[in-house]
């Protein structure tokens, strides 16, 4: 919140504010990509073939963050908003039932993860060996799914009651516990690429404990009000529809990616882990945007709103070219932390220039992102993410028709990037964002 000035107007929030929201928030987002690296390393190491069993679970195990995310911003949209008109109760009371919501989705998807892993591995790949490994790994590391979502509604009521402290640690200790098991029991104790899957699902266990016991802590019902979950359900909605538009591409990459062979599959992984890291540590901002906006449109401050969406852009686009300066200063040794499979290490080439030139246009996209979500304005990020997807999935789609291999896959999700930071600057400069109250109509 702004510092209260008697006779004073309100002000937009400061950059030291917006640091001191979204430093301990990239604590946060980098923890797990930190992890799903130094997993990619770790069973890198054992073979292109395990690797790309790995890329394809990670891909159909990625349903789980997606819903994460979905839970996170659309609690952080509600909550924020009740926090800003005062009520933290109320806002917390929106954590707790995008908790119930969590759990349930969770149990869901282990059910059906049992079933289905093999199947669509299938589907996607074009490789025996890689599809089973895909499904073995799928099956034990859908365990940790419910823990995932929990984890998730605890870091969107927290982030709305302004609080990026606790999920610091929480997700940090459960991390550096899990990256110490990976390798440990991959190698020592010999199970192989499951080994990683236990790992992961163990980790995101204890993290999803760690903000139960935080829900437990707090005055407010922990029952199920049926009211406010099916406002949740309804607001989620949009969310859903940009997740599911997000997983179509995603899984359409690595679909093509497994039929340019072994080793670009490997090698799309490694990118794809890469670009995951930077995203989600990019998106450090985009968490304090959705925070202070959704409390100062709660507040009844548009103006205010408007002026700290400005420095928000600013701040996204200084953060995205530091990390385009970190990844050109690591590109000679990166290769060789993931991978010794030339084949691998030759279709990496491919990747590295359309990484590195996203990273400032992400780091825009991402910091208004987090606005327009904090804003309660859905139905716009819905649709545009749509439609920039549908820019870039024909790039994606194409290559298999003219061969262009990675390099066509990844110019797809340039596309992709740049459609949607052309509609996101748009619509911030509209304003129409920018709609008051506890609740958005």
């Amino acid at each position: 919140m702004n510092p209260a000035v008697p006779g004073a107007p309100p002000r937009p929030a400061s950059y030291r504010r917006i640091a001191a929201l979204a430093l301990p928030a990239l604590v946060v987002l980098a923890a797990e990509p930190i992890y799903l690296l130094i997993d990619t390393a770790v069973v890198g190491h054992l073979g292109a073939v395990p690797l790309a069993g790995l890329a394809l679970g990670g891909v159909i195990m990625g349903v789980a963050p997606l819903i994460g995310a979905v839970l996170a911003y659309g609690t952080t949209a509600r909550a924020a908003r009740r926090f800003g008109a005062g009520d933290r109760a109320g806002a917390v009371a929106e954590g707790v039932q995008g908790t119930w919501l969590a759990l349930a989705a969770g149990l869901v998807l282990v059910a059906a993860a049992q079933f289905l892993a093999g199947p669509v591995a299938g589907l996607m790949g074009d490789d025996p060996a890689v599809e089973a490994a895909a499904a073995e790994w799928l099956r034990v590391a859908v365990l940790g799914a419910p823990f995932l979502l929990i984890a998730g509604a605890g870091q969107g009521w927290m982030r709305a009651v302004q609080d990026t402290k606790r999920p610091m640690w929480f997700v940090s200790v459960s991390f550096l516990l899990s990256a110490i098991l990976a390798p440990v029991l991959v190698y020592p104790v010999g199970l192989g690429l499951v080994g990683s899957a236990w790992a992961n699902a163990v980790a995101q266990a204890i993290s999803g404990a760690l903000f139960l016991l935080a829900l437990r802590r707090e005055r407010v019902s922990l029952g199920v009000d049926w009211p406010l979950m099916s406002k949740q359900l309804v607001a989620n909605g949009d969310l859903v529809v940009r997740g599911v538009a997000f997983q179509v591409s995603t899984f359409s990459a690595a679909a093509v990616a497994a039929r340019v062979g072994t080793t670009a599959l490997g090698a799309h992984q490694i990118g794809m882990q890469l670009w995951t890291f930077a995203f989600l540590a990019l998106d450090a901002v985009a968490i304090a945007a959705q925070a202070l906006i959704g409390a100062d449109l709660g507040a009844g401050r548009p103006e205010v709103a408007k002026a700290s969406a400005k420095r928000l852009t600013i701040v996204g686009l200084g953060y995205g070219t530091a990390f385009l300066v970190a990844v050109l200063v690591s590109l000679p040794v990166l290769p060789g932390l993931f991978t010794t499979d030339e084949g691998v290490r030759e279709q990496l080439g491919a990747i590295w220039p359309w990484l590195v030139l996203l990273l400032p246009i992400a780091g825009v996209v991402f910091a208004l992102d987090g606005v327009l979500i904090g804003a309660g304005d859905l139905k716009f990020m819905r649709n545009m993410t749509v439609v920039a997807i549908a820019s870039g999935l024909p790039f994606t789609w194409l290559t298999l028709v003219f061969g262009w291999g990675l390099a066509g896959i990844w110019s797809g999700i340039a596309v992709f990037m740049l459609v949607r930071l052309g509609l996101i600057l748009w619509r911030l400069r509209s304003g129409d964002w920018a709609v008051t109250g506890a609740e958005r109509s």
